[in-house]
């Protein structure tokens, strides 16, 4: 079934995410226990798919997130201004000082580089979006009155507190009521669910949450840990009969549910710095698959998969067929992964050459 996307005309907002924003903090070529000093700049999964959306390509995001009123908290706030995402619908809690009640989330994270791995430590306990509760945000004014033609969220939003998946649902019943397309990144994380159950609850959560869902996006990793399904034949490494696994997989998947499209990302991590990358997209029957990049340099991998779903995001908002959004969501992942953070940092023109095959030589 093709996806019925409302008119820009009709809408405030192209889309608009739930999710938590975090300070990073990047120790650059050093580690996160010997380091003297960090980067910081703002990035969350839900969110990073909006900001792509804005300063990539050019469409109208907001986000739906909360922040400690403090000076991280401001800086959080001056970081998406900085990245061009609505904040109107950003709500501010009290801080009371140390953080008791309610704080803002830390994300440490190193990049990796050859054999040594990328390495992420939260630090993101009671923050002030993991309290949002059902009934705290008005999304029929959100989706309705002001209008919007995507919603996002996804797996780690709803990994962060026992109200969080509650919230997440009746956004999306709200988007289903207001004809808004959802959207939804399974992005299993197990150190979030360590302490809320593991897999087992983080299953019955996605379980529950799957039937309101579009467009699903996740890993083979991801369905198996969040979903429950096995992928025949899976190992640590993509190849052509993974992506027939795949496939195989996604057929028992739409038997269950009624996504209307399917996406997943397909890596292959011969390093952290060295990666085969492509990408996989179902809709209305068919696959499409965009070309695969054989040993494409690595700068910084958090947000590549991010920054996919917001090119392919791009490709459907924009009216373009399902093969050429797949491509363009592989692309602007690749290009993603070249520079530092979790955002993007590049341009449509940019993607559009990486989409035509166009070199890496000098612009000027």
């Amino acid at each position: 079934m093709t996806l019925q996307i409302k008119s820009k005309q009709q809408c405030r907002w192209d889309l608009v995410s739930l999710g938590e924003i975090m300070v990073r903090f990047d120790p650059g070529e050093k580690r996160i226990a010997t380091t003297r000093s960090f980067e910081v700049c703002e990035g969350g999964g839900e969110y990073n798919v909006a900001r792509g959306l804005k300063r990539c390509f050019g469409l109208d995001t907001a986000v739906v997130t909360a922040f400690a009123d403090d000076p991280v908290g401001r800086l959080l706030h001056d970081l998406v201004y900085q990245g061009g995402v609505d904040q109107s619908l950003i709500r501010w809690v009290e801080h009371d000082g140390v953080g008791r009640a309610a704080r803002n989330g830390l994300n440490f994270t190193e990049r990796g580089f050859g054999v040594r791995a990328a390495l992420g430590s939260y630090d993101r306990g009671h923050t002030a979006v993991s309290q949002l509760k059902k009934g705290d945000i008005d999304w029929d004014e959100i989706f309705g009155k002001q209008g919007a033609r995507w919603f996002h969220t996804g797996g780690i939003y709803c990994a962060l507190s026992s109200t969080a998946p509650e919230v997440a649902i009746e956004a999306m019943q709200s988007a289903k009521r207001n004809g808004v397309i959802v959207s939804y990144d399974l992005n299993y994380r197990a150190s979030l669910w360590k302490s809320l159950g593991g897999k087992k609850q983080a299953q019955e959560v996605n379980r529950r949450i799957a039937p309101h869902v579009n467009v699903m996006l996740g890993n083979e990793e991801d369905f198996s840990a969040a979903l429950g399904y096995e992928v025949p034949g899976m190992d640590e490494h993509h190849s052509a009969f993974e992506v027939d696994s795949f496939k195989q997989m996604i057929a028992k998947v739409l038997q269950d549910y009624p996504f209307q499209v399917v996406a997943t990302t397909l890596r292959k991590a011969k390093t952290a710095t060295i990666n085969d990358w492509g990408a996989i997209c179902y809709h209305d029957g068919k696959f499409y698959q965009a070309q695969n990049r054989e040993n494409l340099e690595i700068f910084d991998r958090v947000g590549g998969g991010d920054s996919f779903a917001s090119g392919l995001i791009y490709g459907f908002l924009s009216g373009q067929d399902p093969q050429w959004s797949v491509e363009c969501g592989a692309a602007h992942g690749a290009l993603a992964m070249t520079t530092p953070g979790d955002t993007s940092m590049v341009t449509l023109p940019e993607v559009l050459q990486v989409m035509k095959g166009v070199g890496a030589r000098i612009a000027r």
